[in-house]
């Protein structure tokens, strides 16, 4: 048998022949094996000379005897329930009610489509349109007047430089709980180990939880303030005292520097406000409901998470793996953060004043 060299064509075409049995035999070998077949090449000879086999060969071949044609017949099966139209038309309504329910939706698709329609239809039929459940980000609640607060603050201090944000000494207070039991929120499991007691999520009612207090800056953090139960104007003037106007004089060296705090109670009490006159902070004016615009709850957001995977079981625990945490934060971090928020403040002029991505 006298061999010969097959054009980049012919390769192309036995490479994709042999993509998986799901795969289409191409057009071009498709006519290469009639053509073999019309010229008296047995089908076992061509089965060989193109790789193929045997039983590929013959159905190409009876199904050219038997409608003349060597084109591949259209897949047989059911025809999905929502065709094109539908789906843009569900995926309008799921954009337009992001908050509802794959059950409610299934209730309006039903009523629109005129259709028999299951839950699990419209599930996958969500996916056909790209779209997937996601657990929602939580954010405070803005009001229209929050709104238009927040916007004409970030756009009167939009213009600031970076270093005049180096000049702010962030301050805030969190609350941190001690964890009992299983923390995650899914468990791995079969279907019928829905009811095995390793399986359950484990939660305690009130917890037992201490109350921080702590403020950064470029230059450093201070010395972080722990105490259990609520806070006043009275203690929070303590704290200033024993902890604020120290950590000032040591991260500014003496500079002059803003002091930030949120709209809280004991921060805007009447006592509070003429104690930081008479000791001189200028103290940086707040919008309310805005701490996606404070760097340092983004420390807090990180702390919790490290000190949630350490596991406190007591509150000795809990307080020695908050200051450890604490002390832990880099210089560096807190230079990244502080240099965020003129972008902060730039995605808040453009969202018209609601919430960011911080």
């Amino acid at each position: 048998m006298i061999g010969y060299k097959k054009s980049f064509s012919e390769w192309q075409c036995l490479s994709e022949a042999k993509m998986g049995r799901v795969s289409p035999i191409s057009t071009m070998l498709r006519r290469k094996i009639v053509e073999q077949y019309q010229k008296g090449v047995t089908q076992r000879k061509i089965a060989k000379t193109l790789q193929l086999s045997s039983s590929t060969v013959h159905n190409i071949i009876r199904r050219f005897r038997e409608s003349g044609t060597i084109s591949v017949h259209k897949g047989q099966g059911c025809k999905p329930i929502l065709d094109a139209r539908d789906l843009r038309a569900l995926k309008r309504h799921c954009t337009t009610n992001r908050n509802a329910t794959v059950k409610e939706i299934t209730e309006w698709a039903q009523g629109y489509f005129q259709k028999p329609l299951s839950v699990n239809t419209i599930h996958r039929a969500i996916g056909r349109c790209q779209l997937k459940l996601y657990s929602a980000k939580k954010k405070p609640f803005l009001s229209k007047i929050h709104k238009l607060r927040r916007f004409h603050w970030a756009r009167d201090h939009v213009k600031w430089s970076v270093a005049k944000w180096k000049t702010v000494l962030w301050s805030d207070e969190s609350q941190f709980k001690v964890l009992f039991g299983n923390v995650g929120r899914y468990v791995i499991r079969t279907k019928e180990e829905k009811d095995n007691t390793s399986c359950y999520q484990r939660s305690v009612q009130k917890p037992a939880s201490l109350m921080v207090w702590g403020c950064m800056s470029v230059c450093g953090i201070c010395s972080l303030h722990v105490w259990k139960g609520t806070i006043n104007a009275e203690k929070y003037i303590q704290v200033l005292e024993q902890h604020m106007l120290p950590s000032r004089r040591h991260l500014f060296q003496g500079r002059p520097c803003i002091f930030q705090q949120d709209n809280a109670r004991p921060h805007s009490a009447s006592i509070t406000t003429s104690w930081l006159r008479r000791r001189r902070t200028w103290v940086l004016k707040w919008p309310v409901c805005s701490p996606d615009l404070s760097p340092i709850e983004n420390i807090w957001r990180i702390m919790k998470r490290k000190v949630r995977q350490r596991r406190p079981k007591t509150i000795e625990q809990l307080e020695a793996c908050i200051r450890h945490e604490w002390e832990s934060i880099p210089i560096v971090k807190l230079e990244k953060l502080d240099s965020s928020v003129p972008r902060r403040l730039l995605s808040v002029v453009r969202r018209r004043g609601d919430a960011t991505q911080w």
